[in-house]
């Protein structure tokens, strides 16, 4: 019987499967995976007859902070809505270029970023990863045709409470495309 030799590729196999094991390393390299898909991959707007119709409602949030905020889903302002986790690798991609959307149109989309978690850890990953986003926590539950059980899950809604972009998985929010999208639905009456 023959003795089996490991070969430089075996070992390499084995040690990229270590890697994914090992919690510790594992999320940053599903981070760093999902990043390439970011700059690849941007979100672009549905056709107009595949944009869902949202009923205009009041979505019942609270801030880091614990206070109480309404935003306003297709009552005569853009939205922008994102569930996601800090413990999500995708989430954690993408967030950014959600970031940096956020600082150009922040003022001029109302940015509702969902996330389930205790307030203090989200803060606290906030604050290692230097992101400055307006984090949320529902106070209610989620509108049927919002719910997801993935995410980061992603959706641009205009004015009236029509789903122009859904997205699941990681993307690059501040992408041209994106960006035009933004601007057409802003100066739409």
């Amino acid at each position: 019987m023959k003795k089996k030799k490991f070969s430089l590729k075996n070992i390499l196999f084995l040690v990229v499967i270590a890697l994914l094991i090992i919690p510790q390393t594992r999320t940053p390299i599903q981070v760093a995976i999902n990043k390439l898909k970011v700059q690849i991959f941007s979100p672009s707007a549905f056709a107009k007859a595949d944009q869902a119709q949202l009923e205009p409602f009041t979505y019942k949030v609270s801030s880091i902070d614990g206070l109480s905020r309404n935003a306003e889903i297709g009552q005569g302002k853009v939205t922008f809505i994102s569930y996601w986790a800090t413990w999500c690798p995708p989430c954690i991609a993408e967030l950014p270029s959600i970031e940096k959307l956020y600082a150009d149109y922040g003022n001029k989309v109302d940015f509702v970023l969902i996330t389930n978690e205790k307030p203090d850890k989200v803060k606290r990953f906030l604050e290692r990863k230097q992101l400055n986003i307006p984090a949320v926590f529902p106070e209610m539950e989620t509108p049927e045709l919002l719910f997801e059980r993935s995410i980061p899950t992603n959706y641009i809604i205009d004015k009236t409470g029509k789903i122009v972009i859904k997205e699941k998985g990681a993307a690059d929010w501040n992408s041209t495309e994106v960006r035009e999208t933004l601007d057409k639905l802003i100066a739409t009456n």
